[in-house]
């Protein structure tokens, strides 16, 4: 056999292609931007006439913004504009008789606006518009040049608000003032955006909920408004997070209803009582910030002692009374009503009856007063009510006026002096 050849293959590296100068022309020239109507695009201002304006837009000519189009801005906006400045444009025309292409800068100026209110409904932050006007159906808040509707019920502020004529609608009492909204709707193809204040508000209240959550202390005074009332208690605003005053925390006397001392929209200073931020719950009162009148009971009243009082209410056992400018309040046992016998404290009391009571009982732990109306009149307190009335003028008799007593001095030698006239 013939010696077998071996051939071996030297491995050449291939020498980098030149680019051809007229190639690279031709391409750039080809990469110009093919305009169609309606499109938004970003371009830069090359050169500001007096009559229009010439934006590079990347096409093969540059695109103007005609004069008519700058009529319609504003100086401030005008004022602007400045060679070398990037704009967003609308393509009117992808090019004209002079192959430019005719850019508007106001119809970009709403695509902006668009965009933005597409960023704020994706986002979900709150913004503060200006209304611009109303309708039946609700009110209209421009976002540059977009148009928002915020429908009535998605108003708030219409709370408590009444016509101020006959012919003025709540609605117009909201024009031009400073509102914030949230994006609830926004759908461009029917040209709809629809706004809400009272989701802003969730919003904003939910925010704030837990800054003061964060901040409340036990044991810190507040300024709120009542915003609803019901069987158990009151609810009040804090500016961000409501809290709940518990019927027993309204007052220190009794209390049958919040509605006895509290009304909706009232600005009340309340104390922190507890606050559970695990149930994002925020207890409040009312008496704590006022004196408790059981802590100095026994200053004020004493056993055997006659007062006035107001019966408030009547149950099976007795009537209660609230003893005259104090907030103590105290029962009358059925069997203290009458020295007769009764089934029911109707039989001798009405609520709303204004009666001397004899105090027979104080029990400051238990928070008690016992009172009686049958004992008014008996002589086994006969001494000690001598003794109160004396109490009672001695104390009177400190009050006088020294200019008053004064007068009577003199008043007093004057008599002495007739009498001594006559005499003579």
């Amino acid at each position: 056999m013939g010696e077998e050849e071996t051939f071996v293959f030297e491995q050449v590296e291939a020498e980098p292609e030149v680019e051809n100068p007229m190639e690279s022309l031709l391409q750039a020239d080809y990469d110009v931007q093919n305009l169609r109507r309606g499109q938004i695009l970003e371009g830069v201002i090359v050169q500001v006439r007096p009559s229009e304006i010439l934006v590079d837009v990347g096409a093969k000519s540059e695109g103007v913004i005609w004069k008519r189009e700058l009529d319609r801005m504003g100086p401030e906006d005008l004022e602007d504009m400045g060679e070398g400045q990037t704009v967003l444009v609308y393509v009117v025309t992808p090019e004209d008789r002079n192959g430019n292409p005719v850019l508007s800068l106001s119809r970009a100026q709403a695509e902006r606006d668009w965009r933005d209110a597409e960023k704020i409904f994706e986002s979900g932050e709150i913004f503060e518009g200006i209304v611009a006007g109303f309708n039946k159906g609700g009110l209209i808040v421009r976002m540059g040049k977009v148009r928002g509707f915020v429908p009535a019920s998605q108003i708030v502020s219409l709370k408590g608000r009444a016509r101020d004529t006959e012919a003025e609608s709540p609605l117009a009492q909201l024009v031009g003032q400073d509102m914030q909204f949230k994006v609830i709707e926004i759908d461009r193809g029917r040209n709809r955006l629809i706004l809400s204040e009272r989701a802003a508000m969730r919003e904003w209240r939910k925010q704030h909920k837990e800054k003061l959550l964060a901040e409340l202390q036990e044991g810190d005074t507040r300024t709120g408004e009542v915003i609803s009332i019901c069987d158990f208690g009151a609810f009040v605003d804090l500016g961000g997070a409501d809290g709940l005053v518990h019927l027993s925390e309204l007052s220190w006397r009794r209390v049958s209803h919040p509605s006895e001392v509290l009304k909706v929209g009232d600005e009340v200073e309340v104390y922190v009582l507890n606050v559970d931020r695990e149930r994002r719950r925020i207890g409040l009162s009312l008496k704590r910030l006022e004196g408790d009148p059981w802590s100095t009971i026994g200053d004020r009243y004493h056993t055997g002692q006659l007062v006035e009082g107001t019966i408030t209410k009547l149950v099976k056992f007795g009537a209660f009374a609230r003893i005259f400018d104090d907030d103590i309040e105290g029962l009358i046992h059925l069997s203290e009503l009458s020295d007769e016998r009764i089934t029911h404290p109707r039989e001798a009391v009405q609520e709303g009856d204004v009666r001397t009571l004899r105090i027979i009982r104080i029990d400051p732990d238990q928070r008690r007063i016992g009172l009686s109306l049958k004992r008014v009149t008996s002589s086994e307190y006969l001494d000690m009510d001598w003794q109160d009335g004396a109490d009672q003028v001695s104390s009177d008799d400190e009050d006088v006026d020294v200019d008053a007593g004064a007068d009577a001095d003199a008043d007093v030698v004057d008599s002495d002096d007739d009498l001594f006239d006559e005499e003579e």
